[in-house]
């Protein structure tokens, strides 16, 4: 699929379909391309939105997760939103989730997948190593169950980001931040139907990350999906759209 990315002020963004809003945050390596198949399946039935996080692009003594909510209350403002699902993975999730708390009325449902939050294993226990090919691609290959989900160009756009020494240290800087930031205490003020699709082989935020979501948030549906890593609408679109559409459904707005 071939998305078009538009461009109004200071955001980009893929806006999609009409109907009820699906807000779908990325995490720290994500792309727009991570969502294809949610996008895809959804934009005939729902309007899809997924703004361009700005990640690499932050000044970096303002990389973090802080400024990453701002951009996304500035966003939902300047578009004028409501009524909003969101969906995040992995850092997407954190995001979401201090979202949701500082904009309760904004939101009626949450998804989250490979969330952070609670525990991350974002690089596999290092730090992102610039100019080595074979360390990207591994850690690349590190997110999914089926390492052949980790195609050449995922690889390669990933590798392109930590060549950039800017870039990669506002990366290093928010996943600290994220690291920092343990939610337990807050979870419990989460009220939404919430639903949760984790990878059962999920290497970076493991099953029990999952369980612990569940048993924080008073209204959670648990999902696993068996030999799937830490990104279940990459690595199994039609399952993971399977779960969503049957939790929209229960909970129509």
């Amino acid at each position: 699929m071939q998305f078009d990315i538009k461009q109004e002020g200071d955001f980009k963004f893929i806006d999609e379909g009409q109907g009820e809003v699906l807000l779908l945050l990325h995490g720290l390596f994500g792309a727009l391309s991570n969502w294809e198949g949610v996008v895809s399946h959804f934009s005939k039935t729902h309007r899809v939105i997924i703004p361009m996080l700005p990640i690499y692009d932050m000044p970096l003594r303002e990389a973090g997760l802080n400024r990453l909510v701002r951009f996304v209350e500035d966003f939902v403002n300047f578009k004028k939103l409501d009524n909003l699902t969101v969906l995040g993975n992995s850092l997407g999730g954190h995001i979401g989730l201090i979202y949701i708390l500082n904009n309760k009325e904004k939101v009626q449902r949450l998804v989250l997948t490979g969330s952070s939050g609670l525990f991350e294993d974002s690089m596999g226990g290092s730090y992102p190593k610039r100019g080595n090919y074979a360390y990207i691609e591994e850690r690349v290959a590190y997110t999914f169950y089926d390492p052949k989900v980790a195609t050449k160009s995922l690889v390669d756009e990933i590798f392109a980001v930590m060549n950039s020494i800017s870039k990669c240290m506002c990366i290093v800087a928010v996943a600290k931040s994220a690291q920092r930031h343990n939610m337990a205490k807050d979870l419990s003020s989460i009220r939404v139907p919430t639903l949760l699709i984790w990878g059962l082989n999920d290497t970076i935020t493991p099953p029990l990350v999952a369980h612990e979501f569940d048993s924080l948030i008073d209204t959670t549906e648990l999902c696993f999906i068996d030999k799937c890593g830490h990104a279940p609408m990459m690595e199994h679109p039609d399952i993971f759209n399977h779960y969503l559409a049957s939790f929209l459904n229960k909970y129509k707005t």
